[in-house]
């Protein structure tokens, strides 16, 4: 559902959709929607919700009885009414089943952008992952009908488990945000089980000891921003987008500890990350006499970095390097830290990983700790 800024000139400028009617949601007076019939009529409505748990529509009329300025204080003199329980008596126009699309697209949407870092792909991922299921109603959407959609899926061979369990994850994720604040009652996937994943979906890809020292020697011709920005997520696994947001107050030399912002966090929450001899060598020498601004601006504009394909590539062609993502880094960086005998929760907080499971992925790097520990019954 489009959520607008109301105005005199928007609303004449709204015409007939002879698809159907649409709804419109104002910016300014949260509950007030106006609908646009298939014939052009135009009318105001109140969200609501009755009884503390069914949403509805309340109508307070026609656009030609009710400017902009009237309809927000009907709609805001009604809600305050309900607030206080004074309209018992009001049988609602009708009640509405909210479908996923309105859900995600009025509701999730604008929250998951403002604080997420990630928030627009998420919103992208969803509408476009489960579009047969979006005009259906919310509570329609029951477990045996997902579980129908990621057959199909997985009869089409169209996508892998992993990525299928993302998709399901990012869905459950907003649902749970709904109930939470009591936008919808109860997440319908909160019981559906994850597909398991083949080892192929879970390969993590790092570099061997010849590809490392190959990429090593490359990065001597490459951009000096460039340079500095690999060796540090070779030696701290920081995400991209963080190295893209990074200020120079985020970087403590006397303690050699970087700060990750909430704001520039995938998880949305901070954390610290220790710097090794080769990380804070780097950004010491990469800083100059900088104490404030970006450690990572465009070489171009000045401002936040948004790529580094295109030189990344070329790092990679000149190292002779093939199949390794950026985002590969950080598992090479992890991979290196399990095989050294680092204990998996550690490098869970080193990666700034919520919980253990994302990190399990190594735990097969490191066959000698669970020799270690059959050892110890003798």
């Amino acid at each position: 559902m489009p959520r607008i800024c109301f105005s005199d000139s928007f609303l004449s400028s709204l015409e007939a959709n002879p698809d159907g009617g649409v709804w419109y949601s104002d910016e300014r007076c949260r509950g007030l929607r106006l609908y646009v019939g298939s014939s052009g009529k135009k009318t105001w409505y109140v969200h609501y919700r009755q009884n503390a748990k069914k949403l509805a529509h309340y109508k307070i009329g026609g656009l030609d009885l009710f400017g902009v300025a009237q309809a927000r204080e009907a709609a805001r003199a009604f809600l305050a009414a309900v607030a206080r329980g004074e309209t018992p008596y009001l049988k609602p126009e009708y009640t509405e089943k909210i479908t996923l699309r309105e859900f995600i697209s009025g509701d999730y949407a604008p929250w998951v952008i403002e604080h997420r870092r990630s928030g627009k792909a998420t919103v992208a991922l969803i509408e476009s992952s489960f579009e047969p299921l979006l005009a259906k109603p919310i509570e329609e959407i029951t477990v045996s009908a997902v579980e129908q959609w990621r057959t199909n899926k997985r009869r089409e061979k169209a996508s892998k488990a992993s990525t299928l369990n993302r998709q399901i994850t990012a869905l459950r994720a907003a649902l749970n945000w709904g109930v939470k604040r009591g936008v919808i009652e109860t997440n319908p996937m909160s019981h559906l089980e994850r597909l398991p994943e083949d080892d192929s979906d879970r390969k993590v890809r790092y570099l061997t000891e010849e590809e490392r020292e190959r990429l090593r020697g490359a990065l001597d011709n490459a951009p000096g921003y460039l340079k500095v920005m690999v060796v540090l997520s070779l030696n701290t696994g920081v995400r991209r987008g963080s190295l893209f947001a990074l200020e120079w107050r985020d970087v403590d030399f006397d303690n050699r500890v970087l700060t990750l912002r909430a704001s520039s966090s995938k998880s949305g929450k901070g954390y610290f990350v220790p710097l090794n001899d080769a990380a804070a060598e780097v950004l010491s020498g990469w800083r100059g006499g900088a104490t404030d601004g970006l450690v990572f601006p465009s070489p171009v504009s000045g401002t936040v970095l948004n790529s580094v394909k295109q030189s990344w590539a070329t790092l990679l062609k000149d190292a002779g390097i093939e199949k390794f993502r950026w985002h590969d880094m950080r598992h090479d960086f992890a991979s290196r830290l399990v095989m050294r005998g680092v204990d998996l929760n550690t490098v869970r907080e080193l990666l700034g990983h919520s919980d253990l499971k994302m990190t399990l992925r190594y735990a097969h790097l490191a066959p000698q700790v669970k020799r270690s520990a059959v050892d110890l019954l003798r």
